[in-house]
């Protein structure tokens, strides 16, 4: 499998859960402003929206979406518990986890990266942020991970996604279990592993 990225974008919760499912694959980095690979692929080839994450299978298909390649990875290995069973109770809260990361966390955070998103918009989009962290401050409780004791993908996701907060100066002090579970998810040796393969700590 080859996960095509963008250093310390969104893909970084997929290369840390190909490595947390002990799966075997190949970063391809992309270029942010050419949205080409080193050897010069246009990554619309493969993903014509443009946006990563983006994995290739070894079949040559091509998967897309946080939500969908996230799940992908964990069903490789059921094992590595990344993910409940299919069907299951547990699995459809883990939808619920990923699907909420995806459009109240990840969604309001993209704004703020904009040099052309008006200073209304950030304003609208630093409230909901705000909101959503709040919420998701009081969800997570006294436990280690989203779902209790064991990780998952949607960790992998939220982690990525809270590792924004310091670029956009959101200072994730006010909110302590969140600030909590950032340190903890970051010591993760798979964790660590991911963060230097994408030259984000050394």
């Amino acid at each position: 499998m080859k996960l095509y990225y963008f250093s310390g974008a969104c893909s970084l919760a997929s290369n840390i859960s190909l490595r947390e499912a002990g799966l075997e694959f190949e970063l391809v980095r992309l270029d942010r402003r050419t949205r080409k690979t080193a050897d010069g692929l246009d990554f619309h080839e493969v993903n014509p929206k443009g946006y990563v994450p983006a994995l290739r299978l070894d079949s040559g298909e091509v998967l897309t979406e946080n939500v969908a390649v996230l799940q992908y990875i964990a069903d490789r290995n059921p094992a590595a518990k990344l993910a409940p069973p299919a069907g299951t109770m547990e699995r459809y809260h883990l939808i619920e986890w990923l699907g909420f990361i995806s459009s109240e966390i990840h969604k309001n955070f993209s704004p703020l990266f904009r040099e052309d998103a008006h200073e209304e918009v950030k304003q609208y989009a630093r409230r909901n942020l705000t909101g959503r962290l709040d919420y998701l401050n009081r969800a997570m409780g006294e436990g280690p991970y989203l779902m209790g004791d064991t990780f998952t993908v949607a960790d992998a996701y939220l982690y990525t996604v809270l590792g924004w907060a310091r670029f956009v100066k959101v200072d994730l002090a006010q909110w302590l279990q969140l600030q909590r579970y950032v340190e903890r998810v970051g010591g993760r040796p798979h964790v660590v592993e991911a963060l230097k393969s994408e030259h984000l700590q050394k």
